[in-house]
C-alpha cells in the first residue's frame, strides 16, 4: 500500500468511529469498534473492519445495523473530509480478539494438564484477564524497577543541550541580536 492510502485508512478510521459514537442512534449497535480499514487503490471500495463484543446473535445483528447505517456515515464522511472520493464502506467482522482469547483459553488448559483434543471452542468474545502465577525460571524483579517517571525527567532535563545555536563540532554558540555583526 501507498502512503496516501494508508493515511486515508486512518482518516476513515477516526472518523467513522467518531461518527459511529456521536451520530449514529441504533440500540442495535452496541460495542462495536472500528479496528481497521483497508481502502482500495483507485478509493472506490474501503472495507471497515468492526471488533464487537457480545455474543454470535448479537455481533450479526450489529453488523447489519452497521451496513445498514453505511449510508449515512458514507455522507456524513462526505460533508466532513475533504478528499476525491468517499469510498463505499463495506462491513467485516474482525474476530482477532476472539481467536485471541481461543489461544489464551488453549495456553491456559494445556497448562491445567487438560488434552488438546478435549478442549471445545470458546463462546467468550473478549479474553477474561487471569493473574500471571510465577513460574520456576522466571527473573525476579530487580529493586527500583517500579521507581517513578520523575528520576526519568531529572535525567532528560539534565541531558538538555544548552540554549543557543548548535555550532560545528556541538559545542553552543550564543544568539546574536538581530542587526549586529559579530565583532
Amino acid at each position: 500500500m501507498s502512503q496516501r492510502t494508508d493515511r486515508v485508512d486512518e482518516l476513515l478510521r477516526q472518523e467513522i468511529g467518531a461518527l459511529l459514537a456521536k451520530e449514529v442512534a441504533d440500540p442495535r449497535i452496541g460495542f462495536a469498534t472500528i479496528t481497521d480499514v483497508e481502502t482500495a487503490p483507485d478509493l472506490r471500495h474501503a472495507k471497515v473492519w468492526v471488533s464487537v463484543i457480545g455474543q454470535k446473535g448479537d455481533r450479526d445483528e450489529t453488523l447489519r445495523a452497521l451496513q445498514g447505517a453505511m449510508p449515512f456515515i458514507r455522507h456524513e464522511l462526505g460533508k466532513r473530509l475533504h478528499i476525491k472520493r468517499i469510498p463505499d464502506l463495506h462491513v467485516r467482522l474482525d474476530d482477532s480478539a476472539e481467536r485471541g482469547t481461543r489461544v489464551l483459553h488453549l495456553l491456559s488448559e494445556l497448562e491445567a494438564g487438560v488434552e488438546p483434543e478435549a478442549i471445545g471452542p470458546v463462546n467468550e468474545s473478549l479474553p477474561t484477564p487471569v493473574p500471571r502465577l510465577p513460574h520456576e525460571g522466571d527473573a525476579t524483579p530487580e529493586p527500583g524497577a517500579g521507581e517513578p517517571a520523575a528520576s526519568t525527567r531529572k535525567r532528560a532535563a539534565r541531558r538538555r543541550p544548552p540554549t543557543g545555536r548548535q555550532g560545528k563540532g556541538g559545542t553552543a554558540t550564543p544568539r546574536r541580536k538581530p542587526g549586529r555583526r559579530p565583532g
